[in-house]
């Protein structure tokens, strides 16, 4: 309980950071939309067909909420280092592991809020359409899944290498979609990339996702190997936190950020 608490309690920090926040507003309204219309007036302009525009429209979608959700989680330690903060977070007693997970619970509600916005213009627009409820809900969940992953990542630079790594926060999102195949499959990727690319969870729910707009791959096996990375990488996440935390603590790197 006392855990449970805890996670609430950072869950409702960062939604009143993100309610103050002008900036919050434009990541889940401004900047998706914008990606929405530029992709979809150009698919339209080139005549894609319905399925090939649903392909783009899915990476359009998957794009705006995984930044959303991975930026909650990354912002729970970039507000505490540019409020100099965060040696009095550390010193109340609480872990890593409730601060991600408070984190990322705000960041699962904007990243729906955003679905919602994408989905519903790309429906009126664009003639978008769903493949139907599970397939869509588990392509959500594999993206909030992933977010965890990113932002856990992000987290681990700044406690690593200090504020100068603030950069992965917005850098390494658009990396892992890069790799993934965000507008185009894998499969183009020379053999280094490509094995990379299969590295990456999200690769698997993009191509599962993908399949109910008529396109198939090489792999099999898609959501057996895409849960199953997912689970392997949040646990090495949340371990690899945990001991990067414990050397900031040693080596004073968290003081040093709180000046």
């Amino acid at each position: 309980m006392n855990w449970l608490n805890r996670t609430i309690s950072f869950a409702y920090r960062n939604y009143i950071f993100a309610k103050r926040s002008f900036f919050s507003f434009a990541e889940i309204i401004f900047w998706p939309v914008v990606g929405l219309f530029s992709i979809g007036l150009m698919g339209n302009f080139l005549k894609f067909t319905k399925p090939q525009l649903g392909f783009i429209l899915s990476g359009v979608i998957a794009m705006g909420v995984l930044q959303v959700n991975q930026l909650d989680v990354a912002y729970c330690l970039l507000f505490d280092i540019w409020g100099k903060s965060i040696k009095h977070t550390f010193l109340s007693p609480t872990g890593i592991t409730e601060l991600m997970i408070g984190s990322w619970i705000v960041g699962i509600i904007r990243g729906i809020l955003v679905f919602f916005i994408l989905t519903i213009s790309s429906c009126i627009f664009f003639d978008f359409y769903l493949p139907g409820f599970m397939p869509t809900l588990i392509f959500l969940i594999g993206l909030f899944l992933n977010g965890l992953i990113i932002g856990m990542g992000v987290c681990y630079f700044i406690l690593t290498f200090g504020q100068r790594a603030e950069v992965t926060a917005w850098s390494l999102v658009i990396v892992v979609l890069l790799l993934a195949g965000i507008y185009y499959p894998v499969e183009i990727f020379p053999p280094f990339l490509r094995y990379l690319a299969n590295l990456i969870p999200l690769t698997y729910f993009l191509e599962y996702f993908r399949t109910f707009y008529g396109f198939s791959f090489n792999s099999k096996f898609l959501l057996l190997k895409a849960f199953g990375l997912s689970f392997l990488y949040t646990l090495g996440c949340l371990i690899i936190l945990n001991i990067a935390l414990r050397i900031a603590k040693k080596k004073g790197t968290l003081i040093k950020l709180s000046e």
